[in-house]
């Protein structure tokens, strides 16, 4: 046995501890921007997960223009906790400063993720279940519609298909090609 038989499970487990819960505040943001429907049960679960962390962050840090700052400033520090803790089980040298820049290009790819994953949920679920009503399918509807809204417009109509989502999916994907590799080598060269 080498020295990564408990460190690969160590950074696994803080990866997916961490990046759940960053998952799930930085739903919270986008479904109180998005407006989406705060009684549906899968909202519930989300506000109750993120409301004991964020109500003495709203105390410190207000929203600003409708914008819950203090979700996204939660999501960040997650995200930078997750980070020096796994520099930390690797053996880098952990730069503090370090951690809260790299988790910039993480949240940005993990809000291009959020969206990518609605959307092929939505469609999958359309498949199976169209037209009916599920708490999921509509808490999605609500996430995803701003993005699929402006692609149906420049979409022509294809005789009942819609492949919105497709255009949707592509382009977030050239999104998270094109944007997040500048940014890491961005926020990392200070520190190398």
């Amino acid at each position: 046995m080498d020295s990564t038989y408990f460190t690969n499970p160590l950074v696994f487990l803080v990866h997916l501890i961490f990046g759940v819960y960053a998952t799930i505040v930085l739903l919270r943001f986008l479904l109180q921007l998005m407006r989406a429907d705060f009684f549906n049960p899968i909202s519930q679960f989300v506000v109750k997960l993120t409301t004991p962390v964020l109500n003495p962050l709203h105390r410190i840090i207000p929203g600003v223009a409708g914008l819950d700052i203090a979700s996204l400033t939660l999501a960040w520090l997650v995200k930078s906790v997750e980070l020096l803790l796994i520099m930390l089980i690797i053996g880098i040298d952990t730069n503090l400063l370090a951690a809260f820049s790299w988790a910039v290009p993480e949240l940005i790819a993990l809000l291009i993720n959020i969206f990518f994953f609605a959307i092929l949920l939505q469609v999958i679920l359309s498949w199976i279940n169209p037209g009916g009503y599920n708490p999921a399918a509509s808490l999605l509807h609500s996430l995803t519609e701003p993005l699929l809204r402006p692609a149906r417009r420049v979409l022509p109509e294809l005789g009942g298909i819609d492949i919105s989502p497709m255009l949707v999916m592509a382009g977030l994907w050239l999104l998270q090609m094109l944007l997040i590799p500048p940014m890491q080598v961005l926020f990392a060269s200070p520190f190398r």
